[in-house]
């Protein structure tokens, strides 16, 4: 996630804390923002990266047609999300390679794989 905490940009992992979500900050980052432990603050957080919607159709439409592969494609973080974008995306002016190449990272995900193996 990135956003703001007090107007301060930031970038987290939100995680379970006891009975609710939290993002941690460390004292140094605390110490540099005036913000000290227990403050209350100010947070705005948004998913980083490119999200479901922000795909392209076919792309799209493959993923909600798998949906274990659809899952395991939003719980990755954005540099494994970018990586298999670009590769997709890259096949513009051959719509066959592109199909092949969307089946393939649907199978990867399927199979839990972060990012395409090297050929």
């Amino acid at each position: 996630m990135c956003g703001t905490v007090e107007g301060m940009g930031v970038r987290a992992v939100v995680e379970r804390l006891d009975d609710g979500w939290a993002i941690a900050l460390g004292a140094a980052w605390r110490r540099a923002c005036g913000i000290g432990e227990g403050d209350a603050v100010q947070v705005s957080l948004a998913p980083e990266g490119p999200q479901r919607g922000d795909l392209p159709d076919d792309f799209r439409l493959a993923l909600e047609a798998a949906p274990r592969a659809g899952a395991f494609f939003d719980s990755l973080a954005q540099f494994y999300r970018v990586a298999y974008l670009r590769w997709i995306t890259a096949t513009k002016r051959d719509p066959a390679l592109r199909w092949q190449r969307i089946s393939e990272v649907v199978g990867f995900l399927e199979d839990g794989i972060k990012q395409r193996p090297s050929t």
